[in-house]
């Protein structure tokens, strides 16, 4: 069996390396993704970074070359080269690396969302207790995104303080053991140091992001959140509502507390996104259903706004210029619609019993993704269908097997994987670090090989 399932492997990426040699991209991969004039000015030098990204446990992941080979019978772009995929996603463990500072933010958390009255208190906790607390991927990133650009001396600098691709004048890429330990102030009372105020966002995100949650649960009807019944069939409708209302007016206090306007806008503009974004969903005409331009704007809006936003304002609390806070953002946005394109990808391959959560979910809430898009090209007769939203009896069943029947799941996993490779460059397209000792360099040499590696974990994951 061992020989067998080695020469299964050996083929399988040598069959990967002849499709990608073979074989381009979706032009929608690259035009969709609204790729900055940033990365195509700046290049995506990937001999940049100070460290090596042929990690020795790289021969221990699977290759993503097999996610790249999709091709549509648009107008081709480069494909992904060899090279490309084993440069562009180094192994490095980023919940590991951030595990003891993640515990403390998950502490001080658990502590913001606590209430007088006992209704409120057991919803609003709901998703904070120990165990069903999720992966906490967005405080994993903008921790890791902190630690990768460091921190400068002062306030953000005036242009041209960041010269030659090189960033001035770093004093701290790693957090000082205090820092480790959680946070007990008051949430309205500033934060003393920068990496406080950072780990102060983190909160902020992963608190507007769950109670994002438990509205989407509402108003999808949805069963199941994490593996838990949704809080919704726990307490009630309102209650639920409510609660999630009580988180965000929690995290208005904390994010006040930052005193950072341009800070507080980016946070505030979120708000808006999520709120356009579900309404851009509930309300689209049959038209919009079928429309790229509306599913990948609502995607934007639902998904990517806010740990692409939330990146950029941990750049800006850092006191880093312009050009570095966008390549933050672009790395936030790219790795949200990656994981977003996944999601679309393992609602029709995954598991339910995985995922936490029933599969096909997103047909029977009248929802057209990516997959349904690309395979209705394939097959027109999908149109009405998405037109309708798959109300009428057997048309769930049927889109899924058209799905399933066409190339739309390999097209969405090309198109997911297009983004964690965009998200992997505006990482090497950052300025290098200058200044700190050796143990702080290496901190975040190691910082930015795992922002790069859970652009990976984004379009491998099975969960």
């Amino acid at each position: 069996p061992v020989a067998m399932l080695a020469a299964r492997g050996a083929c399988r990426r040598a069959s990967a390396r002849w499709i990608v040699a073979r074989c381009g991209l979706h032009d929608v991969v690259v035009d969709a993704l609204g790729v900055t004039s940033r990365l195509k000015r700046g290049g995506c030098d990937t001999h940049h970074p100070p460290y090596d990204h042929r990690h020795r446990h790289n021969h221990a992941r699977r290759s993503f070359a097999a996610h790249s080979a999709a091709v549509d019978t648009h107008t081709m772009t480069t494909p992904l080269s060899q090279e490309e995929d084993q440069t562009s996603f180094p192994s490095e463990d980023p919940f590991g690396l951030v595990k003891t500072e993640l515990g403390a933010i998950s502490a001080r958390m658990r502590t913001a969302v606590t209430s007088d009255i006992p209704a409120l208190k057991t919803a609003a906790e709901y998703f904070f207790r120990s165990g069903s607390e999720g992966k906490r991927v967005r405080p994993t990133v903008l921790l890791l995104m902190a630690s990768a650009l460091g921190e400068k001396n002062t306030g953000r600098p005036a242009a041209g303080d960041e010269t030659n691709g090189v960033t001035q004048g770093v004093t701290s890429g790693v957090t000082q053991e205090n820092d480790h330990q959680p946070d007990h102030a008051p949430a309205h009372e500033t934060p003393s140091s920068v990496r406080r105020k950072q780990q102060r966002l983190a909160e902020v995100t992963e608190l507007i992001h769950v109670a994002s949650l438990l509205h989407d649960d509402v108003i999808d009807g949805s069963a199941t959140r994490r593996g838990l019944r949704a809080l919704n069939l726990e307490v009630g409708n309102k209650l639920a509502i409510l609660a999630g209302d009580f988180l965000l007016a929690r995290s208005s206090v904390t994010l006040a507390s930052l005193k950072n306007v341009e800070v507080i806008e980016l946070l505030s503009r979120v708000l808006e996104h999520l709120v356009t974004g579900e309404v851009m969903q509930m309300t689209a005409d049959g038209d919009s259903l079928k429309s790229w331009d509306h599913y990948k704007k609502k995607t934007y809006l639902k998904t990517a706004s806010l740990i692409a936003n939330s990146s950029k304002a941990v750049a800006i609390l850092g006191g880093h210029g312009e050009a570095t806070a966008e390549l933050a953002y672009d790395y936030g946005k790219h790795l949200g619609l990656a994981f977003q394109y996944t999601d679309d990808v393992l609602d029709f391959t995954g598991s339910g019993s995985i995922l936490g959560k029933p599969t096909l979910g997103d047909l029977r809430e009248g929802i057209a993704t990516a997959p349904v898009l690309f395979a209705s090209e394939e097959f027109p007769g999908l149109t009405p269908l998405v037109a309708r939203r798959f109300k009428n009896q057997g048309d769930v069943e049927q889109a899924a097997f058209w799905v399933r029947a066409s190339a739309g799941v390999d097209k969405t996993k090309a198109l997911a994987r297009r983004h964690a490779l965009l998200a992997s460059q505006a990482v090497d397209a950052m300025p290098r670090v200058s200044g700190g000792d050796e143990q702080e360099q290496r901190k975040q040499a190691q910082c930015r090989r795992a922002l790069k590696e859970l652009a990976r974990v984004a379009v491998e994951r099975i969960k």
